[in-house]
């Protein structure tokens, strides 16, 4: 079988890229749903919130993820050995990567430059390079599930359903080693961590609860009520609350991520299955028995339903795209409501950034790379920082340290 490496693929395709122009580069978030029975990927056109195409996709799509950049997208198929690689930019299949036996859950780290995938029948991770599509390594976990990959990139937590040795289990993604083993009951079933890496989420079989996990003790600290089997839950870049998909319900719950209290339950379709983000405002559920996908606004409850194939369960979504600054300018952050608004912003370098506290309480400002920040920057105040070099620039409220946001500054 030929095998192209993505770095081939890049090149074989700037010309297309470059005659795609402004067009492209204008053109809507796509959210991608693979439909179990059918073996094929439906394309949405999240602006049009049509099905634009189909994509016949590796036998049995399970796991789903897009490249950061939105520019590949990978899905497992869990009755074949390999991960489809999708290129965005056609929607059509350039490649396929043999992996192993019974492909379940992939994952991609923050960076874009690595792809784990779990091969359940073979009882390992692959770890896979994505510019030159080689397995560069494998960690023996026994039948791997899901994975959920921590935001800072330094460690995998996998989902191993092996009988009687049900766990999750963490691996060292700079040593490829495996470091803790954490024992369950029952087995896991799929695992996400909130955006800004405070809590991993986990379901188990038979238990109407999702389990709050504390990555830096790795111990469950709590548990979030819900309905019958409940199966994916997370706090999405962006979003204020959190989202748990209820299948037996058939509903997506809002939970508060500081209380872990339920807010409220929004109808979506029959059997939910997963769910994705790529703005945290707007988030797409699949329903494996309805044969479609539920798309919701969390803020204001309403939804609307676009038809698919037969069985969706997973979906990914493109990242909205951020706006960048072109010159030096000003851009404001809002502190409202105990978050940072908005919580990731862009601009060129030589501009500024102004906070402005729009909350009743005071806050303050602690940049990760040392800068001066600001304790307290009490209602009504503001504070302004100017961006000379490239770089991401993390920073916290020194007040309220779950507050987390980021400065990202690009040449100009």
């Amino acid at each position: 079988m030929l095998h192209l490496n993505l770095h081939r693929l890049l090149r074989t395709a700037l010309g297309a890229l470059l005659l795609l122009g402004l067009a492209e580069a204008n053109a809507a978030p796509k959210a991608y749903v693979g439909n179990f029975k059918d073996n094929t990927v439906s394309v949405i056109d999240s602006a049009a919130g049509v099905v634009t195409a189909t994509i016949p996709i590796a036998a049995g799509p399970h796991g789903m993820g897009v490249t950061p950049d939105g520019r590949w997208l990978f899905v497992s198929g869990d009755a074949s050995t390999g991960v489809s690689v999708v290129d965005t930019a056609t929607d059509r299949v350039v490649q396929t990567i043999e992996v192993g036996k019974s492909p379940h859950g992939v994952a991609l780290t923050p960076d874009g430059k690595q792809l784990l995938v779990g091969v359940y029948g073979d009882n390992r991770v692959a770890i896979v390079d994505i510019a030159s599509s080689a397995v560069v390594a494998t960690v023996p976990v026994g039948n791997p599930h899901t994975i959920a990959i921590r935001p800072d990139g330094r460690f995998a937590y996998v989902a191993s359903q092996a009988p009687g040795k049900f766990a999750l289990v963490v691996i060292d993604l700079a040593t490829r080693a495996v470091t803790d083993s954490i024992a369950l009951d029952k087995p896991a079933r799929d695992l996400e961590f909130a955006s800004n890496g405070k809590a991993l989420y986990f379901t188990l079989a038979g238990v109407n609860a999702v389990q709050v996990l504390d990555p830096g003790s790795n111990k469950v600290v709590a548990q979030i009520a819900t309905g019958v089997s409940p199966h994916l839950a997370t706090v999405f870049r962006g979003a204020t609350v959190g989202t748990a998909v209820v299948q037996g319900s058939g509903e997506l719950l809002l939970f508060d991520p500081a209380t872990f209290a339920p807010i409220k339950s929004i109808p979506v379709g029959k059997q939910p299955h997963w769910m994705a983000s790529g703005d945290g405002k707007t988030v797409y559920v699949t329903n494996e028995g309805s044969n479609d996908v539920s798309v919701v606004d969390i803020t204001s409850g309403l939804t609307r339903t676009i038809a698919v194939g037969n069985a969706p369960r997973k979906v990914a979504v493109q990242a909205a795209p951020i706006p960048v600054a072109t010159a030096p300018k000003v851009l404001i952050v809002s502190i409202s409501n105990f978050v940072f608004a908005p919580a990731e912003i862009v601009i060129a370098a030589g501009g500024r950034v102004e906070w402005s506290n729009d909350d009743g309480a005071p806050h303050g400002l602690a940049f990760k790379d040392g800068a001066p920040g600001v304790d307290p920057l009490l209602p009504g105040a503001r504070f302004s920082r100017v961006f000379d070099l490239p770089g991401t620039y993390d920073y916290v409220c020194s007040v309220h340290p779950f507050m987390t946001g980021r400065v990202v500054v690009r040449a100009r």
